[in-house]
C-alpha cells in the first residue's frame, strides 16, 4: 500500500482496499462496507482532543446506525486500547492499528482525524482535529 495525503486530491477518489478487525472480533473491508456510508475516525487513547469528541461520536453512532462508525486507535496496542476502553467504553467498532491496514493508507498528522466514505466508496472528506458533534453533522451531511 503507498500512503497518500487526502489533500492532493481532486473531486472523489476511491477508497483504497483495506481490512480490519475489531476487538469485539468483527471484521470488515472496504468490500463488506459497500453500498453504505461510513466513517473513519482516527484516534489515540493519549489524545485529549479525541477524548473531548468521545461523546460527539458515541451520539453519531447512535443516532446514525446506518453509517458505521469505525475507530482506529493509531500506534497503540490491543492490551492498552482494551485497559483504556474499560475506563472510558465505547460502541464505535474499535480497532487497533496491528488488525487493519488503514493507517497505512494515510498520513496521519493530527489527532482525531476523520474520513468519510460515501456508499459508493468515494472519500467524500477527510475532516482533521476535534470539533464536536455540530462539526461531525455537517460532515455526514456531505453525503
Amino acid at each position: 500500500m503507498v500512503a497518500f495525503p487526502l489533500t492532493a486530491f481532486v473531486g472523489r477518489p476511491q477508497m483504497q482496499a483495506f481490512k480490519a478487525k475489531a476487538l469485539n472480533g468483527e471484521s470488515f473491508s472496504n468490500e463488506s462496507l459497500k453500498g453504505k456510508p461510513y466513517l473513519v475516525q482516527f484516534w489515540a487513547t493519549w489524545c485529549g482532543y479525541c477524548k473531548r469528541d468521545e461523546p460527539a461520536v458515541e451520539r453519531i453512532v447512535k443516532e446514525s446506525p446506518e453509517v458505521p462508525v469505525i475507530a482506529v486507535s493509531v500506534g497503540e496496542g490491543r492490551q492498552k486500547v482494551r485497559k483504556y476502553l474499560q475506563g472510558s467504553p465505547r460502541t464505535a467498532k474499535i480497532v487497533v492499528n496491528e488488525d487493519t491496514n488503514l493507517p497505512a493508507l494515510f498520513q496521519i498528522t493530527s489527532f482525531p482525524t476523520y474520513v468519510l466514505v460515501d456508499a459508493k466508496g468515494g472519500i467524500v472528506e477527510m475532516q482533521e482535529g476535534s470539533g464536536g458533534y455540530e462539526a461531525l453533522i455537517a460532515l455526514l451531511k456531505k453525503i
